[in-house]
């Protein structure tokens, strides 16, 4: 376990050294200039060049590379260039939404899919698996954007049941917090418990076809007990790696539906700071989403490896 370990260790730091890289080069050679639009179009070529130097971003790219590199090492991501704040402060502000957003979107997405597909296995080629996989299929082909418009109309402008958006603050209280995120998350949870049904749906009936598992219903063992205490075991195996990746796709995706929703978040403060031309913050925010990318990928593959030992004695 300790060289499956270590491997996968390697492969983290790896990936996210030629993350950082690739973050770093791709916003080099966006055009336009921060200094210039901060002071603005009217403002001289003097004041803007002072406001470059002051800013550091008059240097050359390999030592802003490196400072951006050795200031992340020790918990100083910079100052922003629109806000005049700590990126740090921003960003931990922001994730205090959109993690939970991720969780709870996750969370429904678990449960729906989860049901869904069980439920579609153990009636095979029989009316509830025919229309659990026609519903699937309708949630992949709707995009959650879509979604979420109709989930407003519903709940917030008609039942108002919902507010339509906007973010009361966890100062407010848990429950006010859930509520608000809880539509949102559901819009997102649609697409990926459909995708997930269907995955989970295909490797129980994999696993169902295995030799262990007629050789349980041989031996008298019922479908219900052969199933829950035998093949789930097993056909999770593909289900968690997904579920590990579309959670890296919640974190990372929430762009399109916290501006529905107006929420203050991660994708929207990346979004402003594109339009700011605040790079050290889109630098910043970007190279966290995709270390978390690579961080939730890591514990997939442990959680694999205890799942199936075979996973790990193979990379020994």
């Amino acid at each position: 376990m300790s060289v499956f370990l270590f491997k996968r260790l390697i492969t983290l730091i790896a990936t996210l050294v030629g993350a950082s890289v690739v973050v770093f080069l791709v916003l080099e050679i966006l055009p336009g200039n921060a200094a210039q639009i901060l002071m603005g179009p009217d403002a001289s070529p003097e004041a803007v060049q002072a406001l470059a130097v002051k800013l550091g971003i008059d240097r050359p790219p390999a030592e802003r590379y490196w400072n951006w590199i050795s200031g992340m090492l020790v918990g100083d991501l910079g100052l922003s260039y629109a806000y005049s704040t700590p990126v740090s402060e921003l960003v931990i502000e922001r994730l205090a939404l959109t993690v939970p957003l991720a969780l709870i979107a996750m969370a429904i997405t678990s449960v729906l899919a989860l049901a869904a597909g069980i439920y579609a296995a153990a009636r095979h080629n029989k009316l509830g698996d025919v229309g659990v996989m026609g519903l699937s299929q309708i949630g992949i082909a709707i995009p959650n954007f879509w979604f979420a418009i109709l989930l407003i109309l519903l709940f917030s402008v008609h039942l108002k049941w919902f507010s339509a958006g906007g973010f009361p603050g966890w100062d407010d209280g848990m429950l006010q917090g859930v509520k608000a995120l809880l539509l949102p998350a559901l819009s997102l949870a649609v697409v990926q418990s459909a995708i997930l049904a269907r995955i989970t749906r295909s490797a129980v009936l994999e696993v169902s076809r295995e030799d262990f598992a007629r050789t349980a219903r041989a031996k008298g063992v019922s479908q219900r007990a052969t199933l829950w205490g035998h093949v789930l075991r097993n056909a999770m195996i593909p289900v968690i790696t997904v579920m590990g990746l579309q959670f890296a796709e919640l974190l990372a995706g929430t762009i399109v539906v916290e501006s529905v929703f107006y929420l203050p978040g991660l994708g929207r403060l990346i979004f402003q700071s594109i339009s700011n031309r605040d790079l050290i913050v889109v630098r910043n925010c970007v190279m966290l989403l995709a270390a978390m990318v690579v961080i939730v990928n890591f514990v997939v593959d442990v959680m694999y490896a205890v799942i199936d030992p075979r996973v790990k004695a193979s990379d020994i």
